[in-house]
This record gives C-alpha cells, sequence and structure tokens, in this order.
C-alpha cells in the first residue's frame, strides 16, 4: 500500500509538494499540492502524455492557448507534444494527481 503518509516527499517550483505514488520508467503517478496564487511553467513533453485528476480545489490550466477550469473530481488528458501549465488562483491549496506515460522526467521543454 502506499500513500502520502508512507511516501517522500519533494519540492518543485517556487513551493509545490509532490509524493511519487508510482515511479517506474513506464509509468509514474504523484500526488501533488500548489499553494494558493502559485503556477508552473508553461512547457510541454516531446514524448509523455498526462492526466491531471482535481482531488481538492480549483485549478486553471492554459493548454494551447486556451484557459480550461477543472474543480474537485475532474480529470484533464495533455497529449504529448502540448503546450501547457496549471496553476491555482484560488486562495485555498490545490490537490490533485499526475499520471504520466511514461514518467515525464527528463521529457520536459519549458516554453517562454
Amino acid at each position: 500500500m502506499v500513500s502520502v503518509a508512507n511516501t517522500k516527499a519533494y519540492d518543485w517550483g517556487k513551493s509545490g509538494k509532490g509524493w511519487p505514488l508510482v515511479n517506474t520508467d513506464g509509468l509514474s503517478v504523484i500526488e501533488e499540492l500548489m499553494p494558493p496564487g502559485t503556477e508552473e511553467e508553461m512547457h510541454s513533453h516531446e514524448i509523455c502524455q498526462q492526466f491531471f485528476y482535481i482531488l481538492n480545489g480549483s485549478a486553471t490550466f492554459i493548454v494551447d492557448a486556451q484557459s480550461h477550469t477543472l474543480n474537485e473530481n475532474q480529470g484533464i488528458h495533455i497529449k504529448s507534444g502540448v503546450a501547457h501549465q496549471i496553476r491555482n488562483e484560488t486562495s485555498e491549496n490545490l490537490i490533485f494527481l499526475v499520471v504520466s506515460q511514461p514518467r515525464s522526467h527528463g521529457d520536459r521543454k519549458t516554453i517562454d
């Protein structure tokens, strides 16, 4: 059994936290926390596809220059090669799962 209680957290971005729940070359499942008013850089993945699923709070995704708001129990699939960014524009913590296939580490291209 795996959970955030028995998985070592890591820091990402300016103040985000991540808990790797599955970490293999072919699949990554991470529970992540974004504090209020934070965002990641716009980026894409050449090989990896991702699925984000909101557990708590509300997220704003910018996907190919279009804005999408996702609330609890909603998800979004990001295909490989697609520019995207997640933002927490609320005053509450955002908690979500990000599933990457294959894992995204080393497959990230920042977009200005």
